[in-house]
């Protein structure tokens, strides 16, 4: 016998036939957690209910609002009157509603969320001191996602946009379902391990996810993810695709962003934008440089000026002829100095000689001696400043000698070996010699 064969719609009216026939899923009472309300234009109600474990959706229509609770919030625990049957078009399963209680308490999930919350911040781990802060230019970042999700496709296209040379690691994992939360884990902990071992020099850890209900993103509430990124030394940004900031991944996080696509745009820049700041400051730089090589052409040509740099050998050469005509002044003066106490000791020794007094004549010679001794020492001590302060003269007109002058690191310019004073002896394309103390650079003038 043959199995039957059925066309999609057909089998899903089948179905919509069976269970609205059937008294069994008919006004029947129905226990969960509310999520995803969304009130239509058309004034319908839509929501999802679920546990632990599954999920149903669920519409009430607008005739049927006066006993559907006003205040009703994500999270809440509620009792929906209602039917079971089949969106045929779509081949959805769902239930219509009648009536909704609620059952005056969070639901298990936010029960869990709002204890492992305060317990993190008690723990101070949502503090910003705690917080690493991201490189301005990153080359290499670490991703972890699923493989085949719109998360990877929307980090890879936005980096291409942004800046091609950034590299881009995947850790592949799921990010909703049992084992999530260990796999997003071990993708943040590898990471770390790879950077720590010199393996892969990553800047930052992006781990996301596109949007979905709280139970679709519950992995990122995990206590192993939270301990995970807290503990993680590389800084990692929270970027699952949620207006709400309602995942502890992204109170933990050092950086947190609405979406995947967010996340890039806020920790890669533009290139072309870094290309233009380079070239601002370039132009910055090349301006201060002209001006400091301005400014010292304007010193060198001051000190090109200056009398004593001008005749400094005439001066020198004056210096000299002084001092040797004080040498020879002192000369003289000694010899004199001497002669003369030659011819009183003489004397001394004659009178002496006639009244025959020997000893006196013996403390005379020695006196006269020491006296001599002096005088020698006082007058080459004389002679020694002499020489001292011409030394000093010297040394200080040394300063103003050419190669001293270029030792202090100024230099010359030089156009057609002839020196060059002024700007307005220069045009543009003039070949140059810029001489140093250690020796010359010729380069061509772009702009004067």
């Amino acid at each position: 016998m043959e199995a039957a064969v059925f066309t999609v719609s057909e089998l899903n009216r089948a179905v919509k036939e069976y269970l609205e026939g059937t008294t069994a899923f008919r006004n029947i009472y129905i226990q969960g957690e509310i999520s995803n309300i969304t009130y239509y234009k058309s004034g319908h109600l839509y929501f999802t209910l679920k546990d632990s474990k599954a999920n149903i959706k669920c519409a009430i229509f607008r005739y049927l609002y006066k006993k559907v609770p006003a205040d009703l919030k994500e999270g809440d625990q509620v009792k929906l009157l209602g039917s079971a049957t089949l969106y045929e078009q779509g081949g959805s399963f769902q239930v219509i509603g009648e009536q909704l209680e609620k059952q005056n308490k969070l639901g298990e999930l936010f029960e869990r969320f709002e204890k492992l919350k305060k317990y993190y911040f008690e723990l101070g781990y949502f503090n910003e001191e705690n917080k690493l802060t991201l490189p301005k230019v990153p080359l290499n970042i670490g991703v972890v996602t699923a493989e085949t999700g719109a998360a990877i496709r929307d980090i890879i296209n936005t980096v291409h946009k942004r800046f091609r040379n950034v590299n881009i690691y995947l850790y592949p994992s799921k990010v909703q379902g049992d084992g999530a939360a260990s796999e997003i884990t071990r993708g943040i902990e590898v990471f770390n391990r790879e950077k720590e071992k010199e393996r892969i020099d990553l800047d930052f850890i992006i781990i996301g996810r596109g949007g979905g209900s709280i139970e679709d993103l519950w992995a990122f509430n995990e206590e192993l993810v939270i301990e995970a990124v807290h503990n993680s030394k590389l800084p990692v940004i929270s970027a699952v695709g949620h207006e709400i900031d309602n995942l502890l991944s992204d109170l933990v996080a050092d950086v947190r962003a609405a979406t995947p696509t967010q996340a890039i745009e806020i920790s890669i820049p533009m290139k072309s934008d870094l290309i233009q700041e380079l070239e601002y400051r370039k132009k910055v730089l090349n301006k201060l440089l002209l001006n400091e090589i301005n400014l010292m052409k304007s010193k060198l040509e001051k000190r090109n000026s200056n009398y004593i740099i001008r005749n400094f050998l005439n001066i020198i050469t004056e210096k000299k002829l002084g001092l040797i005509d004080k040498e020879n002044l002192l000369n003289k003066s000694l010899k004199y100095k001497v002669i003369n106490g030659r011819d009183k000791l003489s004397v001394i020794k004659k009178m002496l000689s006639k009244i025959n007094l020997e000893e006196k004549i013996k403390e005379s010679i020695d006196d006269l001696s020491n006296k001599e001794k002096y005088l020698i020492k006082v007058m080459s001590e004389k002679l020694q400043r002499y020489k001292n302060d011409l030394d000093y003269k010297n040394a200080v007109i040394s300063k103003y000698n050419s190669g001293d002058i270029l030792k202090q690191g100024y230099t010359l310019t030089k156009h057609k070996g002839k020196l060059v004073t002024k700007k307005e002896n220069l045009k543009k394309n003039d070949e140059i010699t810029t001489v140093f103390s250690d020796g010359e650079v010729k380069s061509i003038i772009e702009q004067v």
